[in-house]
């Protein structure tokens, strides 16, 4: 019964996201942790110890833009991909919303690695000004 309730409850999380919905959860073992870009930017300013997973796709990832730190993984891609993954330090995912990178902080946690959502991703990102790569 508890499983059929979590599932109940994925499918709820991810409807909303698909939807646009925003939800704000305290960060417990079952819940999204999330970071703002001015957040990222300083984190990577610091040379914190962490990955930036770029869970969009090839194309966006060439023409719209990247992080420059960012390494790509689409999210269509990453369950098969998890052991290109560290385990020992932290998974930042940055999508082009935040909704691709909730889904994939998502997965990431449930096979049981630490990983953070940048809110608003790439369009955030650039909205704040900062700098973008084009190209890999």
């Amino acid at each position: 019964m508890q499983h059929a309730f979590k599932f109940a409850v994925l499918v709820v999380l991810a409807i909303l996201t698909a939807c646009g919905a925003t939800t704000t959860i305290s960060n417990t073992t079952s819940t999204s942790k999330e970071i703002t870009v001015a957040q990222l930017k300083n984190m990577l300013d610091q040379n914190e110890n962490f990955l930036l997973l770029d869970v969009r796709t090839p194309a966006e990832f060439l023409q719209d833009g990247r992080v420059a730190q960012s390494t790509l993984i689409p999210l269509q891609e990453l369950e098969q991909r998890l052991n290109e993954l560290p385990t020992d330090k932290p998974i930042v995912c940055i999508c082009r919303s935040g909704n691709r990178s909730a889904a994939a902080c998502d997965l990431l946690r449930s096979r049981g690695y630490e990983a953070i959502n940048v809110a608003g991703g790439i369009r955030a990102w650039k909205a704040a000004g900062y700098p973008t790569v084009f190209g890999q």
